[in-house]
């Protein structure tokens, strides 16, 4: 008499956040390989990418520090004018089409990714103006809403400087449209960069694709401190400019 097999695969999701992260595993295996296939150039590791990885260690590590009171203080400010959540968590594709948890202060009234997810550009825009808190407002006219994301440049999700991050399904449909879409997973997507600076509305996919492929090409110490500070400057200046 035979017993029954053992089984050998893994077992079924229970709930609903196992079956969530199940799904998000399969789609970030299968980006990484439609990447693999579409790449003209295998992915390779340069030592220039090892020293900006350790120039986003040392200086988002130590934002992270300095800022975690003011972080701390903006999360409280949300629960008590808009309740929880207090932080925004969503998926995103990161280097070599590995898909990550990108987080956020939450901006936009409760459920309203359920509203507007489905949305992408200047329509995006204008139904996120909608849902715009007061307090969530305030927070994205001084950046304040993507302090957490030092946490995601820490884990190594994403660098200080890069193209911008981009929900799966949508860098999905993009990259069947723009072929050389694909070419920004080189570089881990970063807080700011080309493409975050010089945005404007009306912009086209493709012009901000020209933004980062320059990023890709020409990227170096130098370039990554000039824009580090450029940023720090408008973001400063912004808050200035509201206190006053």
């Amino acid at each position: 008499m035979t017993s029954p097999p053992t089984a050998l695969t893994g077992h079924e999701p229970q709930d609903a956040r196992e079956r969530a992260a199940q799904r998000r595993l399969e789609e970030s295996d299968e980006l990484v390989r439609r990447y693999a296939a579409l790449a003209v150039h295998p992915y390779e590791r340069r030592t220039l990418d090892a020293v900006l990885r350790a120039l986003d260690v040392v200086l988002a590590g130590s934002l992270l520090l300095l800022t975690a009171p003011l972080t701390v203080a903006c999360m409280l400010l949300i629960l008590l004018t808009s309740g929880r959540p207090v932080l925004y968590r969503g998926e995103r594709v990161g280097r070599a089409g590995h898909i990550f948890t990108m987080y956020k202060l939450r901006t936009l009234k409760p459920g309203a990714e359920l509203r507007i997810g489905a949305y992408q550009g200047f329509d995006l825009d204008e139904r996120t103006e909608a849902e715009l808190t007061r307090v969530g407002a305030a927070l994205r006219s001084m950046h304040l809403d993507e302090l957490p994301q030092l946490y995601n440049v820490v884990r190594g999700d994403m660098s200080l400087v890069g193209p911008r991050p981009i929900r799966p399904v949508f860098f999905a449909e993009l990259s069947e449209q723009i072929p050389q879409y694909w070419q920004r997973l080189v570089v881990r997507p970063g807080l700011t960069g080309f493409a975050q600076l010089r945005i404007e509305r009306g912009m086209t996919w493709g012009e901000k694709l020209a933004h980062d492929l320059e990023w890709l090409a020409d990227r170096s110490v130098g370039l990554y401190l000039q824009l580090v500070v450029a940023t720090a400057g408008r973001v400063l200046g912004r808050a200035a400019a509201r206190a006053g």
